[in-house]
């Protein structure tokens, strides 16, 4: 086998690792895009722990074999020109906060272009990341929603349980303003 081949297999086996790991992955087109605008991007995503690589469409079609998203048009029409992949693994739409923040951030970010959304097997068109994948909650909004949702009860219990003794000593201080 040859060193290019073994390479190959090397990339497609990481690759199909990412997307298997990842719950979401952002597919980017930076046609246009200069280096420096490019390595800004791999900056940010890296302090949002959002993993970045520019592969081949013809290795992303290859690990993407017996996958969830194996056989999907919406994913094969995309694969075309240049691609980037930005995967997330623990939140899944901080991939697409990252692209959609870092995109408003002028001329030469904004040519970065979506191409799709990877998430829990369904594909979102590249119009619709921004939108609708970046407004997720994340998992910490997620969290403390739901805590919240858990603490709302035990705190009106506690409020109803208070309310008849400061009902009381208000009562009391009314009489004694009264008495005076």
């Amino acid at each position: 086998m040859s060193v290019a081949r073994q390479q190959k297999d090397t990339t497609i086996a990481e690759v199909r690792d990412r997307f298997a790991r990842a719950s979401s992955a952002v597919l980017l087109d930076f046609k246009g895009v200069d280096v420096e605008t490019i390595t800004a991007f791999r900056v940010e995503a890296r302090k949002a722990g959002i993993d970045y690589k520019v592969i081949k469409n013809t290795l992303v079609q290859t690990a993407l074999k017996g996958g969830v998203y194996d056989g999907k048009k919406a994913v094969a029409d995309v694969l075309t020109g240049q691609t980037g992949v930005a995967w997330s693994y623990d939140d899944p739409s901080i991939a697409a906060k990252v692209v959609r923040d870092f995109r408003k951030l002028g001329e030469k970010q904004g040519k970065l272009t979506v191409k799709c959304g990877l998430i829990d097997g369904a594909v979102i068109p590249g119009e619709k990341v921004e939108s609708d994948m970046a407004s997720m909650p994340g998992k910490n909004e997620c969290r403390a929603t739901l805590l919240a949702t858990l603490q709302a009860p035990a705190q009106t219990f506690l409020r109803v349980l208070q309310a008849a003794p400061q009902n009381f000593l208000y009562l009391l201080n009314a009489r004694e303003r009264q008495q005076g």
